[in-house]
Formats: C-alpha cells, structure tokens, sequence
C-alpha cells in the first residue's frame, strides 16, 4: 500500500518539529495507541489497538527514526505484529515546509505491506482505513499542537450555523406563521 498527502498545521515548523519527536502528543493522537515508549531520539515502542473490517487486534511494534533533518523532516521505519491478525511493516518519509510564519505543511510519503488475516480483507478496505486513520491522526496531532487554532476553526463554523439556524427560523416563522394564519381562516368560517 502506498499514500502520500499533505496537512497544513496552524503552527511554526519549530513547534510541528517538537511535536512530531514528543511521545505524549503523538500518543494522543494515533487512533487506538494505548502506549508509546520512548527509549532513545531514534527508537520508540509502540502498542496500538485497533479495528480493521471485521479484524480487530492489538499491535506492538517497534518505530526508527532515520535521516533526521531537524526541523525539516525525517524517515519512519517500524514493524508491528497484531498475533494471528496479521502484521504491517513500512515507512513513510516525513517533510516539514514552512507556510508562511505561523503555519507548516507537513508532506508524508507511506509504503506499507500487510500480512495475515489483515492482508485477506483486501486493498480497498485497507486503502480506505489507512486514509480515515491518517485524517483521524492529523485531525488530532493539530489539536494538540496549535489548539487555539483548532478551536477558532471550531468557532468560525459556529456562526455559520448558527446564522443558517436563524436564517431557516426566520423563514419558518414567515411561512410557518402565514400557513397559521390560513388554518386559522379555515377553522373559523362557517360550515355552508
């Protein structure tokens, strides 16, 4: 399987840098990741639960960090195995350009390889879960790296909604209240 795509995050390349080297943060932010341990700058342990189809399995697995480049990216390599699940190992090569001076694109390149009942599910299911976990990923490491940010993106949708709310009140009670109003004129006419 292979997959490349690219997030902006609303933070300096310095702080998304930290970050992505900052167990705690990526730990909050891979979906199902129970534990993250790490036992050097390159060496890290992970464990994972997760559910793929109908495949559910917990994964332990062994991360490496290569090609630092502080702050502009690195390589992940990693192996994990999910017992009778099956296992995934691969890489992906990370990129960090800055977007100006408060905000960071952050590219990624995965090839991954699958086994075991994992690899029976298909390329389809697997494709579609990897890309829904990445977003959940993403959706999460930007939380928790620029959090206000993520909240004034929260609050920029509100008013939309809220005046969308108002706006459909309004027209209810327009329409809503002229159909009143004829129900009305029917209920009090007399009967001929």
């Amino acid at each position: 399987m292979q997959m490349n795509d690219s997030q902006r995050i609303a933070a300096p390349r310095d702080k998304v840098w930290e970050a992505l080297n900052d167990p705690e943060v990526l730990k909050a932010a891979i979906p199902g990741c129970e534990e993250l341990i790490k036992h050097s700058a390159t060496e890290l342990e992970a464990k994972v639960k997760l559910k793929v189809g109908p495949v559910k399995a917990t994964f332990g697995g062994k991360v490496t960090l290569k090609d630092l480049d502080p702050p502009n990216g690195y390589t992940i390599e990693g192996e994990g195995s999910g017992g009778v699940a099956g296992f995934a190992r691969g890489g992906a090569k990370v990129r960090l350009e800055e977007d100006g001076l408060e905000a960071t694109i952050l590219h990624y390149d995965v090839d991954a390889k699958v086994g075991g009942k994992l690899a029976q599910l298909g390329a389809r299911l697997i494709d579609s879960t990897a890309k829904r976990l990445a977003g959940e990923f993403f959706t999460a490491f930007g939380e928790q790296v620029a959090p206000a940010a993520a909240k004034e993106e929260a609050g920029d949708a509100l008013p939309d909604a809220s005046a969308a709310a108002e706006k459909k009140g309004w027209l209810g009670g327009l329409f809503g209240g002229k159909k009143q109003e004829a129900d009305a004129d029917k209920t009090s006419e007399p009967a001929q």
